[in-house]
C-alpha cells in the first residue's frame, strides 16, 4: 500500500513513540547537557522522516531517511553513556536501544526501497 503522508508510515509513528518515551524517561534527569542531546537526537529521527517525506522527490526522502538513521545511532550512543552513568534503568535502556535498532533497520529498508524505485528504468511497452 502506498502511503499518503509521513503520518501513515509505521516507521514514523514508531519514531514518534520512541521520542515520547525518551522525553518521559529523562523527565527528571538533572544531567542537562546529556538530557538535551538525547532529546534532540530522539526528536531528529521522526522529524527527518517527516521532512524528507514532504520534500517531493524519492532521492530527497531517501537522503533524509539516512539522516534519521544516523540520529538513531547517535541516540543509541548517548543511551549507552546514560546507562553507564546510571541515569536510566536497565529495563528502560534495553527497551529504548532495541527500539532504536529496529527503527534503524526499518529506515534502511525503506531507504533502499525508495532508491531502487528512483533508479528503476521505466518499462518499455510492447507494440504489435
Amino acid at each position: 500500500m502506498a502511503y499518503q503522508s509521513f503520518e501513515d508510515l509505521e516507521v514514523g509513528q514508531r519514531a514518534c513513540r520512541l521520542a515520547v518515551e525518551i522525553f518521559r524517561g529523562f523527565r527528571s534527569c538533572r544531567e542537562f547537557t546529556l538530557k538535551d542531546q538525547i532529546q534532540r537526537a530522539a526528536l531528529s529521527v521522526p522529524s527527518n522522516i517527516a521532512e524528507g517525506s514532504e520534500r517531493g522527490s524519492l532521492k530527497d526522502f531517501a537522503h533524509f531517511l539516512n539522516i534519521s538513521k544516523g540520529s538513531c545511532g547517535e541516540l543509541r550512543t548517548q543511551l549507552y553513556i546514560a546507562r553507564k552513568l546510571e541515569l536510566l534503568t536497565k529495563t528502560l535502556f534495553d527497551q529504548l536501544v532495541a527500539e532504536s535498532k529496529e527503527l534503524s533497520a526499518m529506515l534502511e529498508g525503506l531507504r533502499r526501497s525508495l532508491l531502487s524505485r528512483s533508479t528503476a528504468k521505466p518499462k518499455r511497452s510492447l507494440k504489435a
